[in-house]
């Protein structure tokens, strides 16, 4: 069976999951590491020694033979990119041809959307100059995934939904791509407030890389094992929410 660690610093995670096994029948070890929670503030050289240390602990007890970087902010941050480590990204060039108004925002962390890194990845993709790109702060938005509020208080998830999107009622944007993999799980509430914008993300493509990779695959089913740094009864607790009920280990950062 084809194994796949998966791993971000806590429910981002699942949204890429489901892609994979939606196109993939595999093992995967999902690891969130809570502890290191949220990605979105911390310094290049901070993410880099998280990244790099989850990725030891991964190939240490699990021996994956894919591990997935299932976060927009260290792939736009760190050089991660191997044969056997796949990185997830704006889905710039599906919101290129998406957008009739050719406005786009990406919604992203804080640490992202300043970062170097995502300027150079804008630069590569060479937008025509009509086009508009915008740079969304969406810190807070992941905050209400993470703590469980997208499940618990909608009303209070709408209000700051509004307040930290005001951008959308001031310009003509037309798609947003959600680039932090917590995203995805605030989408009905998103569409719900901006019905004319269209929020996409970058869970199919990082399940397309994994299954062109993939040259055999023996696997018949999929399994999930999953294991977190921080609170495993609060993290059971929301992913009981989210109808998982698979149980939650505890796995230490300490090499």
């Amino acid at each position: 069976m084809v194994k796949i660690a998966v791993f971000d610093s806590g429910l981002g995670s699942l949204s890429v999951i489901k892609k994979i096994q939606n196109m993939i029948k595999s093992e995967i070890i999902y690891f969130a590491d809570q502890k290191s929670y949220p990605y979105g503030t911390k310094s290049q050289t901070q993410l880099q020694e998280i990244i790099e240390k989850s990725i030891r602990l991964l190939q240490k007890y699990f021996s994956p033979d894919y591990i997935v970087v299932a976060s927009n902010t260290p792939s736009l941050m760190l050089n991660l990119v191997t044969p056997k480590i796949i990185d997830v990204k704006p889905p710039l060039e599906i919101a290129e041809k998406k957008s009739n108004s050719k406005q786009i925002g990406i919604l992203a962390t804080k640490s992202a959307i300043n970062s170097r890194g995502l300027t150079q990845f804008i630069k590569k993709k060479k937008f025509p100059k009509s086009f508009k790109i915008f740079r969304i702060n969406g810190t807070n938005l992941v905050d209400l995934v993470e703590s469980g509020k997208f499940l618990s208080d909608k009303n209070y998830c709408k209000k700051i939904i509004r307040k930290d999107l005001q951008i959308l009622s001031q310009q003509a944007i037309d798609v947003i791509t959600l680039s932090s993999t917590h995203l995805p799980f605030l989408k009905p509430l998103l569409k719900k407030e901006f019905p004319d914008v269209e929020f996409i993300d970058s869970g199919n493509i990082v399940a397309q890389k994994i299954y062109s990779k993939i040259k055999y695959n023996k696997s018949k089913r999929n399994s999930l094992k999953i294991f977190t740094s921080g609170n495993v009864k609060n993290f059971q607790i929301n992913l009981n929410r989210l109808g998982i009920k698979n149980k939650v280990k505890f796995l230490s950062t300490w090499l």
